[in-house]
């Protein structure tokens, strides 16, 4: 499993992103086009996982994020941690999305 950080990630065109938050963390602002798994549903909705392309998993600090990045690798998906998580986006001043779980 690799890493990138907050501005590493913002800078991809179009990144997949996997939000491994809650959703009421999710709903309070998150990377505009993630999609929310919370980690303890990520067993279960594997299948909605995309396996074409490298996954970027994010949490709020990076703990959640990285035990479900791990967990994707595990289950055959190319899957890259997002150290900071959303209080690293935040503070690094990135753009939010408030548009509802998708």
């Amino acid at each position: 499993m690799t890493d990138i950080s907050v501005t590493e990630l913002a800078a991809l065109a179009d990144p997949v992103v996997v939000d491994v938050r809650e959703p009421y963390e999710f709903e309070a602002g998150h990377a505009a086009g993630a999609i929310l798994i919370p980690l303890g549903e990520l067993n279960g909705r594997l299948g909605e996982v995309p396996r074409e392309t490298p996954v970027y998993v994010i949490c709020a600090a990076g703990g959640r994020s990285q035990q479900g990045a791990a967990f994707l690798e595990r289950n055959g998906v190319e899957a890259v941690n997002v150290t900071g998580g959303m209080n690293a986006w935040q503070q690094a001043g990135l753009p939010t999305s408030l548009d509802g779980i998708r």
